[in-house]
């Protein structure tokens, strides 16, 4: 298995209150799947990729991703973690205004490594997800679907084996979320990637190879779609 949950449970205050965000959630993805994660807002769906992501970490239970066991990490084997093993691509990919396509790509692994080192793989990227020709182009010159697909090469860079994704066609419309869908499919295929999505978007779950449900924190199903 590429991720392992066990009986993870994350819980958070908010004034007097104490919420439940997950509980006692197991979970397994092959290696080189698609999983799709689903559920209304509040079911614990981005707490779930934070978990995996080493963003947060669970208050019971683990995580464990291609033999890691998150727990037992510290915050500096958890940076190296996510430089290595995880990219994370958001609803809104938070691209910088002032750089290009390219330098987006690579500016996030510039502490890991030179920028003539990751140039050669962001651009092979960049061409993998469809902008070839647009990637010395700003955000501002690029397309709610384009800047999209420059958070994707920006989470692969490094050649990281697990991809996950909140909500990542959570802004753009129906076309462009079937590109984008067609995308993850490709990349899937050409990187030899294992995917988690948490998505509202029904026709998320077309691309899965199984489903996971969601409700107020707990894992409802998981099924193979």
């Amino acid at each position: 298995m590429a991720i392992v949950a066990s009986r993870i449970t994350r819980r958070y205050v908010s004034g007097d209150t104490k919420v439940t965000a997950l509980a006692e959630v197991d979970l397994e993805v092959p290696m080189g799947s698609i999983c799709a994660i689903v559920g209304p807002s509040g079911s614990g769906k981005t707490t779930l990729i934070n978990l995996v992501a080493g963003l947060d970490r669970a208050d019971e239970g683990n995580v464990e991703v291609l033999g890691r066991h998150l727990k037992a990490l510290s915050e500096q084997e958890l940076d190296r973690y996510r430089a290595d093993t995880v990219g994370v691509v958001f609803q809104d990919p938070h691209l910088l205004p002032g750089l290009t396509a390219l330098e987006n790509v690579v500016v996030a692994r510039l502490p890991w490594a030179s920028r003539a080192e990751l140039e050669p793989e962001a651009k092979e990227l960049l061409t993998a997800v469809g902008l070839e020709r647009r990637m010395h182009f700003p955000p501002a010159r690029l397309s709610g679907g384009e800047r999209q697909r420059v958070g994707f090469a920006r989470a692969l860079l490094g050649r990281r084996p697990v991809l996950l994704a909140d909500e990542p066609t959570g802004n753009v419309d129906a076309e462009t979320t079937a590109e984008i869908l067609e995308l993850v499919v490709e990349l899937r295929r050409s990187f030899d990637l294992t995917a988690v999505i948490a998505t509202h978007d029904p026709t998320v779950e077309a691309i899965a190879d199984s489903v996971a449900r969601l409700e107020a924190g707990r894992l409802i199903e998981v099924a193979s779609a």
